[in-house]
């Protein structure tokens, strides 16, 4: 048997993060399933995926900022990059509250910054606060839900004594013990005959605490109303229902830290698998990549197993209306404007969430007027990353929706470094994932644009030699759902620019996939950025402040001045030739750059022509393509 800690280290974290994201992958339909409260609109268990994904991602980059060094990341550096990941990543009502579930447990872990470890002790305390800040943070607690659950797991960890196994694993019990009993807390749950999803999908969580301390596989929770007394009385007395998806056999997204847990491993059907940092290499980038599909493939957001009972969500939903739109936006601003922001919102409408604090809040209310919840967070600070959600034209709170739209035959779906870029995009057809700097979308939510997109073939554009993985993982996801999905390896946004341009969606999709992914390969690719310390390129040793000229991912120029190095760059493209010069100008660069350059190829390259887009918020400084 592999060692495991006794106390809560980096590692345990680190560890933690990835048991807890496969616990939610393999739960994540039935979770989906028994979502009846506080509106049925089946999406807890994905949500609750794609927040413990962006903390996971947030983590691995923190241990791999260290793997130049000797040195490790401290405890309090993992459960700041753990908290910070949830809190950018939030998804919905349940994904927010698990954030500051999260982010009270760091604040407690990273009180001494400079200690390596914490004890059970210090395990119970951390516990206790993010309860206690879970339930804070929404604006009307009620009982029967992930609060009750996460106050129950609290207090049986303060009354555990012993080393963090025996704590965590006092702490899935008593969270284990609460699910059971929260249909007799809140009527919604009752008449669909479910316990509470969003607890559910935290007594997941707890379960993979425990198991990176004792090494073992803990009982199952509770799913259905009548399931909490099979958990009762002796250890293994009761019968014991398979999960939705059968665990499967470790693969080649399992590759990670020695001892610790395979990242993302789920069943198809289950939720998308983890990105880049979070895995190996993957299967499914070949083009092109026209799979068959996968027969029986359940819908997202339905169990495909017999074993979970399908709740009546349409009349719990007809009887309980409620606001028509879900609006989620992270905010920056201080705390005495987001204590206004609260009141305010709270007049508007009902399940307000406001996590997170030292002038970064992620805000989640359920509305009528969609436009006056993004006003209020104008007038607090300045949102961004802004989500709105319809409840199904009526679906979610009637159970009466309109009949399905019948998918298009073909769409294209596009990551995107900044706002200007992503309405080029949409206005040429794609469906598009925004990449803020710093903040690379997971795997779940490009599945998410797949099945936004709502076609029977996908093309996908990563635009980001690091999404390589990302994107064959969602891109293998979506296929399990019945989505033919060629993935074209594109390394930057003009390289994407280059393949929409040829895209027709007449074509047979194979041909269509062979055009764009040609496209995309003749046009090389340039950027200009600020480097932000010292280090060592093929160009030689950078200063932090240097303007870097990157050609084809590779540092090709050093220099002081922005324009003179692009001019530089855009010189040493040309030298192999070209017949037109894409130019993306971020919101950073100097004013005078684009017009400076237009005339260099002017004058210098008489038959190369040059067109110039503004991409926003996008990173670089400047994105150069030549085809």
């Amino acid at each position: 048997m592999a060692q495991v800690p006794q106390t809560f280290d980096a590692l345990a974290v680190r560890t933690w993060c990835g048991l807890a994201l496969r616990a939610l992958g393999r739960a994540r339909e039935e979770i989906d399933a028994i979502n009846v409260y506080p509106v049925a609109d089946g999406d807890t268990g994905t949500n609750l995926y794609l927040t413990l994904e962006s903390a996971a991602t947030a983590v691995e980059a923190v241990f791999a900022g260290y793997e130049t060094g000797c040195a490790e990341p401290s405890l309090a550096d993992a459960v700041r990059a753990m908290a910070h990941g949830a809190l950018i990543g939030a998804r919905g009502n349940s994904g927010t509250i698990l954030a500051q579930l999260l982010r009270g447990m760091a604040q407690v872990l990273a009180e001494n910054g400079d200690a390596p470890h914490t004890d059970g002790s210090g395990l119970g305390l951390a516990l206790r606060r993010a309860a206690d800040s879970a339930r804070q943070a929404v604006a009307r607690p009620v009982e029967g839900t992930v609060l009750t659950v996460a106050s129950a797991a609290a207090e049986a960890a303060e009354g555990a004594e012993g080393d963090c196994g025996t704590v965590a694993r006092a702490a899935y019990e008593g969270a284990r013990a609460a699910l059971a009993a929260t249909p007799d807390q809140l009527a919604a749950l009752k008449r669909a005959g479910v316990v509470d999803a969003g607890g559910r999908g935290l007594v997941a969580v707890l379960g993979a605490l425990v198991e990176v301390f004792t090494g073992e596989s803990v009982r199952q929770a509770p799913r259905r109303e009548g399931s909490r007394r099979e958990g009762s009385g002796r250890e293994g007395s009761g019968r014991q229902a398979p999960l939705a998806g059968a665990a499967p056999e470790e693969g080649a997204l399992g590759q990670g830290v020695p001892g610790e847990a395979p990242r993302g491993e789920t069943s198809p059907g289950d939720a998308p698998r983890a990105g880049t940092p979070l895995g190996g290499p993957l299967p499914g980038e070949a083009l092109p990549a026209g799979a068959p599909q996968a027969p029986g493939a359940a819908p997202a957001g339905h169990a495909r197993g017999q074993d979970v009972a399908a709740p009546d969500l349409c009349a719990d939903a007809a009887d309980a209306g409620g606001p028509a739109f879900e609006v989620i936006y992270l905010l920056e601003a201080d705390d005495a404007a987001v204590a206004r922001l609260r009141t305010r919102l709270d007049t508007l409408g009902d399940s307000l969430v406001v996590v997170g604090g030292d002038g970064l809040w992620n805000v989640h209310v359920h509305v009528d007027d969609a436009g006056a919840a993004v006003e209020a967070g104008v007038e607090a600070g300045r949102p961004y990353r802004i989500r709105i959600t319809h409840f199904g034209l009526g679906d979610a709170h009637t159970g009466r929706g309109r009949p399905p739209r019948e998918p298009a035959q073909r769409a294209v779906v596009a990551v995107v470094p900044g706002e200007g870029l992503a309405g080029l995009y949409t206005e040429a057809g794609a469906t598009t994932v925004l990449a803020r700097p710093g903040e690379p979308p997971a795997s779940g939510e490009l599945v998410q644009a797949v099945r936004r997109a709502h076609a029977r073939e996908v093309v996908l554009l990563p635009n980001d030699a690091e999404l390589r993985h990302t994107a064959a993982a969602a891109a293998e996801q979506a296929r399990t759902e019945g989505i033919r999905v060629a993935l074209i390896p594109t390394r930057s946004a003009v390289q994407g620019i280059a393949a929409l341009a040829v895209h027709e969606p007449e074509r047979r999709f194979d041909e269509d996939v062979v055009q764009m992914t040609s496209a995309a390969g003749a046009t090389r690719y340039a950027e200009v950025v600020v480097a932000e310390h010292q280090s060592w390129t093929t160009a030689g040793i950078c200063q932090a402040g240097d303007v870097l000229g990157l050609i084809d991912g590779d540092v090709a120029v050093i220099g002081t001045d922005v324009t003179a190095t692009a001019r530089t760059v855009l010189d040493r493209m040309l030298q192999a030739g070209g017949e037109l010069v894409t130019l993306v100008v971020g919101d950073e660069a100097p004013g005078t750059v684009a017009a400076r350059l237009e005339a260099r190829v002017r004058e210098s390259y008489l038959a190369v022509d040059t067109v110039v887009y503004r991409g926003g918020r996008q990173g670089a400084l400047l994105l150069i393509g030549v085809e």
